[in-house]
C-alpha cells in the first residue's frame, strides 16, 4: 500500500458537535457570572457566591484554553471576553493606583480586627498595636470579657481614649484611640450590630470621623435584606459630609455591588489603592474549609492618602487584622 492509499481519518460530526456543546456549557457559568458582576445584581445566595469572583476569574481561563486547543473560534471569542472582563474587575486590586491620595500631611496608622465572639487572643491584638504604632483601633464582635482582657494586656496605656459598646456574642463594637474622641457614640444598625464612632484631630491634622463598621453577614436568606440595608446606611464621605474613615468587618468584598456603591460616595479602599487587594482576611483562618476572601476593609475619604496596608493573623479569630498607614490632610 502506498502513502496515497492510506485511509483518511476524519473527525466524526457527532463527536465534533459534542465537544462544541460541552465548551458552550462550560462557558455558561462564567458568562452568567460576568453579567451579574457587571450589573451589581446579586439575587439570593449569589450574594455569598460573589465573594469568590477572583477564583471564578482564574477558572474562566479553562474554557478559553480548551476552545483554543479545540479550535472552536466562536466559543473562544466569548470565552476570551469573559476572561477579559473578569480580569478587569479583579486584577487592578493587585496593582498600586497612580492616585493614592495626598502624599503630604499627618501620618496616621489605623487597625481593624474582628475578635470572633470576643475569643481572639487580646495579647496579640495589643502586640500588633504596639509594633505597628497604631493610633486608632476598631474592634468587632467585642465582648465584655475581651474588653477586660485588653485592659489587662495594657491597651489603655497605648490608646487611652475609647468609645466602647461591648456585648456578649457577635454584636459588640469597640473604638480605641491615641487622641481624644470628640462627639463619641455608638449606634445599632439594622442587623443589630453595634458600631462605635468618634472624631479625632491629631496634632496638625484636620478632623476626621472614624467608625468601627460591622454590617450583618449575609449568612442566610433571612439576612440578605438587612445586609443590603446595613451597607446602604453606612455614612457617606462625599458632598457636605465630614471626612471619614470606615474600618471593620464589612461582610462584603469589592465584587459586591452594595460595597462598591458605598465606596463611590467619597471613599477609596486602602488595600485596593496600594495593590494589596488580594490578601485574604476571612475564610480558613480558624480551620474552616473556605478559600480566603477579603471582607475586612479600611475605607478612607478621597482627601486622605494611603501609604501602605498590611494584613496579620490573630490567634483564635477567623479574621485577620488589617493595618493601614494613612496621610491625613493638614489642618487649614
Amino acid at each position: 500500500m502506498t502513502i496515497t492509499d492510506a485511509p483518511v481519518v476524519e473527525t466524526r460530526p457527532g463527536r465534533r458537535n459534542g465537544v462544541t456543546v460541552l465548551l458552550w456549557l462550560l462557558l455558561v457559568p462564567g458568562l452568567a457570572w460576568t453579567v451579574f458582576r457587571l450589573s451589581g445584581w446579586e439575587p439570593g445566595r449569589l450574594i455569598q457566591l460573589m465573594a469568590f469572583t477572583p477564583y471564578v476569574a482564574i477558572g474562566s481561563l479553562i474554557p478559553a484554553l480548551l476552545a483554543l486547543i479545540c479550535r472552536r473560534w466562536a466559543a473562544g471569542v466569548v470565552a476570551a471576553l469573559v476572561v477579559a472582563v473578569l480580569a478587569a474587575c479583579v486584577v487592578p486590586r493587585a496593582l498600586p493606583d497612580l492616585d493614592r491620595g495626598p502624599g503630604k500631611g499627618v501620618a496616621l496608622r489605623v487597625m481593624t480586627a474582628n475578635l470572633l465572639l470576643g475569643g481572639a487572643d487580646t495579647n496579640e491584638i495589643v502586640r500588633l498595636v504596639r509594633e505597628h504604632d497604631v493610633a486608632v483601633l476598631a474592634l468587632q464582635e467585642f465582648s465584655p470579657k475581651a474588653e477586660a482582657r485588653l485592659a489587662a494586656a495594657g491597651l489603655g496605656e497605648l490608646l487611652p481614649h475609647h468609645e466602647l459598646a461591648a456585648e456578649p456574642g457577635a454584636t459588640g463594637s469597640g473604638l480605641y484611640s491615641r487622641f481624644p474622641l470628640a462627639d463619641p457614640g455608638s449606634r445599632r444598625n439594622g442587623g443589630q450590630f453595634m458600631q462605635t464612632f468618634g472624631t479625632i484631630r491629631p496634632p496638625g491634622a484636620a478632623a476626621v470621623v472614624v467608625e468601627s463598621v460591622h454590617p450583618l453577614a449575609p449568612a442566610a436568606p433571612e439576612a440578605f435584606g438587612a445586609w443590603r440595608t446595613d451597607l446602604a446606611n453606612e455614612p457617606r464621605s462625599d458632598g457636605d459630609n465630614p471626612r471619614r474613615i470606615l474600618l471593620g468587618d464589612f461582610n462584603a468584598t469589592l465584587d459586591h455591588g452594595a460595597l462598591r456603591e458605598l465606596i463611590a460616595h467619597g471613599y477609596r479602599d486602602a488595600a485596593d489603592t496600594v495593590g494589596k487587594g488580594w490578601i485574604g482576611t476571612w475564610g480558613p483562618y480558624d480551620g474552616d474549609l473556605i478559600p480566603p476572601v477579603i471582607i475586612d476593609h479600611v475605607l478612607v475619604d478621597e482627601q486622605i492618602g494611603v501609604r501602605d496596608v498590611s494584613v496579620h493573623g490573630v490567634k483564635d479569630s477567623d479574621h485577620r487584622s488589617v493595618v493601614a498607614e494613612l496621610t491625613l490632610p493638614a489642618a487649614s
